[in-house]
């Protein structure tokens, strides 16, 4: 019968390619078989050195998010599936641009057509945003 890992360093290791949530961490180190009390010790130690920060994760996921042109509903949803608290979602999206100058400068480079308004309202941005972005010619546009 396999071993449990030793929890910190079988989360060092799935952090060596990316930022990951405490609760993508958890979520590994339970499946691993590690008990909750020593997912909760390992989970403290990763956080109290840095290795695992929710709220540094939260603020770069955003900004990817971001720039690959999601929209604030988007991107609070991916963050929420990763196991963040809402406030650090909000203090995440408080930290992008504000979200309608981020549809402008879509609208900019992309063009403004009808298939743009419908590409941005299935990436996230609301209908505030479209109309700013828009003018309004597509208001109400959606996916």
């Amino acid at each position: 019968m396999p071993s449990t890992p030793d929890p910190i360093e079988f989360a060092v290791r799935a952090l060596r390619h990316r930022e990951r949530s405490r609760q993508e961490i958890d979520d590994r180190l339970a499946k691993a078989g590690v008990g909750e009390d020593a997912r909760a010790e390992a989970l403290e130690t990763l956080e109290r050195v840095g290795y695992v920060d929710d709220a540094r994760f939260a603020l770069a996921r955003a900004e990817a998010l971001a720039g690959r042109g999601f929209g604030d509903d988007a991107i609070r949803a991916d963050l929420e599936r990763h196991g963040l608290a809402a406030d650090e979602v909000a203090a995440a999206l408080v930290g992008l641009a504000p979200e309608p100058a981020r549809a402008a400068a879509l609208v900019e480079r992309l063009g403004r057509t009808p298939a743009v308004a419908g590409r941005l309202a299935r990436k996230g941005f609301s209908e505030e945003s479209l109309e700013t972005a828009l003018g309004g010619e597509f208001a109400g546009y959606g996916p």
